[in-house]
């Protein structure tokens, strides 16, 4: 196994952690996902959207984004935006 598959590795079960502490908190609150979502509407068409998007999650939920955002914050702001997309080809 060369460095470069054992960082990958390690990137990948960093990611498979933060996701695991995601869902457990958006399983003991319930309105996580419903903020989440009304906050990205708000936010969808602004300049830097995913920033502020971010930003508006991290002070009203109890989801922690930091401005350095990891590859499971990317994904998470990254479904959002296609739960965002799916919702709009519905109507």
């Amino acid at each position: 196994m060369s460095s470069g598959d054992s960082r990958e590795i390690s990137r990948q079960a960093k990611m498979i952690s933060e996701m695991r502490g995601f869902i457990k908190k958006v399983l003991a609150d319930p309105t996580i996902p419903a903020r989440c979502m009304e906050i990205a509407r708000q936010h969808r068409s602004d300049r830097n959207a995913d920033t502020l998007i971010a930003e508006e999650i991290s002070s009203t939920t109890t989801i922690r984004i930091p401005e350095e955002m990891s590859d499971a914050d990317r994904l998470f702001i990254e479904v959002i935006n296609e739960v965002l997309e799916d919702e709009e080809a519905l109507y």
